[in-house]
């Protein structure tokens, strides 16, 4: 038996000594009243034709009890359809099942969990950024984030319920945030991370925002600056992957927000997104942080090997032929030596020339800092309380250059891998007894990242919660705000 086998969460709260903020915690909907507060709002919007499309679109009880369960079926195989989250939420424990519904209840029982102030996102309405026609999902999240407003209304000392917002096009995306920031009051939202376009040749490709594109969505991280709003990213690649299994949730679902995660932030940086708004700050939500460690170091590798500094180096036009005919004369074989003019033609080939020789300069790179600072400073990685691998967030060593991350303490209650609630800040501690996280990166994991990644585009995040005080001081101690 370890120290925290007798530890409660509450205990945990009170033995740290610092407030705990849920960077991601979720609440189950009861999907029959959303959908009617969907159906009402496009019955005003949009009349009964469209509130008819989507009565007739929406099938089923939309949640992890109910799904295709013959994989062999031809409606399955036609599309090679993702085995979907199945069985994904806790049924053990009534009462647990019923807080995952009920703020009021959730609310209640926040100091029993060891929790402060909770940043709460949605669970099935999350497919809304993404399912259905785009006339349809800009209405349906449109009516999401007035149920999600109207649900959490009176619990916001608490509670930070996040909007959900479609990226079909920037303007939608424009349009819904300030809907949900002006509108409703929110100053969370949650983006679809990325949105399927149709390329000629047949299929699909994903548009990540950032890079290639689709679309100018420089607007949308203008806009997100201008409202305070720090906008997260919880999408998944478990049903877009073209190595998609049709029966294991599993396989689809390890590495799936990691990845969708690892796409996204490339995008963003190497398109030059982070660079040309440099006071946004990004969540990337329930993927963990060794992602984007692998990645800081990628970009490091090839900026070293690649960037515009050092990519000359690798110009075909450059190479001595004549130098290296010589050289194969000599050490060839007898079939290289016969051959001569063919391989000196073979190697004297015009080469192709991009347009753009540096591959960074959009994101204005010209020293390995120039990458480290949004990595460092403006992007949070969304943790939850047993991983493993948060400790790669601190102490990086990339060739002598030291680098830190921010990981972000996600709860993920309500969902199957948060079974029991009152065990997850319990599960937390246990890195810091098995020396995974010192008291400052527990400290840095559990409050303040989540303070700086919200509280560092508004400041008056946490204002009116109870770690209004603490928060203030955070943020003025570290960014002079």
């Amino acid at each position: 038996m370890t120290a925290t086998d007798m530890l409660t969460a509450a205990e945990v709260r009170r033995r740290v000594g610092h407030p705990i903020v849920d960077g991601d915690g979720h609440f189950l909907e009861f999907m029959p009243l959303v959908n009617d507060e969907i159906t009402s709002y496009l019955e005003e919007s949009g009349g009964t034709a469209l509130a008819e499309r989507f009565r007739t679109q929406v099938r089923g009880a939309f949640d992890t009890a109910v799904f295709q369960a013959d994989r062999s079926a031809p409606e399955v195989l036609e599309r090679w359809a993702s085995m979907p989250s199945w069985w994904g939420n806790p049924t053990d424990d009534a009462h647990e099942r019923a807080t995952a519904h009920l703020p009021a209840l959730m609310y209640e029982r926040l100091d029993e969990l060891g929790i402060d102030v909770m940043c709460i996102y949605p669970s099935w309405t999350l497919g809304f950024v993404e399912a259905g026609d785009d006339e349809l999902r800009a209405h349906a999240c449109r009516g999401v984030n007035r149920y999600i407003s109207r649900l959490f209304a009176g619990y916001e000392d608490r509670f930070v319920p996040a909007g959900v917002i479609p990226m079909d096009t920037p303007e939608m995306a424009v349009g819904e945030l300030r809907y949900a920031a002006e509108e409703l009051g929110m100053k969370s939202v949650v983006l679809a991370g990325n949105v399927a376009r149709p390329v000629p040749s047949g299929g699909t490709r994903l548009d990540v925002f950032g890079l290639d594109s689709a679309h100018d969505y420089d607007p949308v991280w203008a806009t997100c600056v201008e409202l305070g709003l720090a906008p997260a990213f919880h999408s998944s690649l478990q049903y877009s992957h073209s190595a998609r299994s049709v029966s294991s949730y599993v396989y689809n679902h390890v590495g799936g927000i990691a990845g969708a995660h690892t796409v996204l932030a490339k995008a963003l940086f190497l398109g030059g997104a982070l660079r040309r708004h440099p006071e946004l700050r990004i969540g990337f939500l329930e993927g963990g942080v060794a992602w984007a460690a692998s990645l800081l170091a990628d970009l490091v590798g090839h900026w070293n090997k690649r960037g515009g500094h050092a990519i000359a180096d690798l110009d075909p036009a450059n190479l001595d032929v004549a130098a290296v005919l010589a050289l194969v004369e000599r050490y060839g074989d007898d079939q290289m030596r016969a051959n001569l003019d063919r391989i000196g033609e073979y190697l004297s080939r015009r080469p192709g020339r991009p347009e753009q020789l540096d591959e960074f300069a959009a994101a204005g790179v010209t020293s390995v800092e120039d990458i480290l600072e949004p990595f460092e400073n403006r992007l949070f990685f969304g943790c939850e309380a047993d991983d493993p691998l948060v400790g790669f967030a601190f102490g990086l060593d990339l060739e002598g250059t030291p680098a830190q991350l921010r990981p972000v303490l996600g709860s993920d209650v309500s969902h199957w891998d948060a079974p029991v609630m009152g065990d997850v800040m319990v599960e937390a501690y246990e890195l810091l007894e098995h020396g995974i996280l010192t008291p400052e990166q527990f400290k840095a994991f559990t409050f303040d990242n989540p303070v700086l990644l919200h509280g560092g585009a508004n400041p008056d995040f946490y204002v009116g919660t109870p770690v209004e005080t603490e928060a203030a001081a955070l943020l003025a101690a570290r960014l002079g705000r």
